[in-house]
């Protein structure tokens, strides 16, 4: 990348195709934010769509494997392989952050296979390693502390992506949910929304909310399969028109 062009930039790209909800609530966000949450968000597209580029889980296994061991370069403090997402990376994030990242890269490997997960709680946990480890590195890198608080939003904030996704992943032959009737779909997404009235903004600080912003959805998605188990498996999840630009302004505050 030439050296006066930000090396955020090309991140920003990344999240722009590959995750509509981050990059609208990333452009919400000043500047400065925006630079230090695009190259963390970007890892994340990567590290997602990185079992469904190929039908062979031992490639799959091998572009996550490629992913862990640039997090292990950065925690080591070794120079790191050369790369638009992790150069950017390796600037920011602190050991304990690159390891916790490596754990979500981990988790993804459930998206190569079609296994069930095992229970309930390798699902949340595979929402807290995906969803919640990423929301919180963001916190961090923006001044806040990644906190069980913190964590009942970024488990709602996982559970609304996770419906969202269902379609895409029982079109794949995926399995997505424990207990697919509609009364357990909808039981799972008001046990998130539980989680979701339960947080306080104030246990974030201020400066840190920016980082919030991509559960801007959340409420809106939960709702709903609550309310309309059936619109999981329909594809018709999350706010729509003039809902969703207020729903963006309403996070950009810290509510949710």
């Amino acid at each position: 990348m030439a050296a006066d062009v930000p090396d955020w930039i090309a991140s920003a790209g990344i999240v722009e195709r590959g995750d509509p909800t981050r990059f609208a609530a990333t452009m919400a966000a000043p500047l400065e934010v925006r630079a230090a949450l695009f190259p963390l968000y970007a890892m994340a597209v990567e590290v997602a769509r990185a079992p469904w580029v190929t039908q062979e889980a031992m490639i799959g296994e091998m572009r996550l494997q490629w992913w862990r061991d640039a997090l292990e370069e950065i925690a080591e403090g070794v120079e790191v392989r050369r790369h638009e997402v992790t150069t950017a990376l390796a600037a920011r994030l602190t050991v304990d952050q690159a390891k916790r990242l490596d754990e979500t890269v981990a988790a993804r490997r459930w998206d190569l296979y079609r296994d069930p997960f095992e229970d309930i709680g390798h699902f949340e946990r595979y929402i807290d390693q995906t969803t919640g480890h990423v929301m919180a590195t963001g916190v961090e890198l923006l001044g806040g502390h990644d906190t069980s608080e913190l964590r009942n939003l970024t488990f709602a904030a996982g559970v609304a992506g996770f419906l969202k996704a269902v379609p895409e992943l029982e079109a794949q032959w995926r399995v997505p949910l424990l207990d697919g009737r509609p009364d357990a779909i909808s039981q799972l997404a008001q046990d998130a929304l539980t989680k979701l009235r339960s947080f306080k903004r104030e246990s974030v600080a201020r400066a840190a909310w920016p980082a919030l912003m991509p559960a801007f959805e959340a409420r809106s998605v939960l709702q709903q399969a609550a309310r309309d188990p059936q619109a999981v498996s329909g594809g018709c999840l999350g706010p729509t028109g003039l809902s969703r630009p207020w729903a963006l302004l309403r996070a950009r505050s810290g509510r949710f």
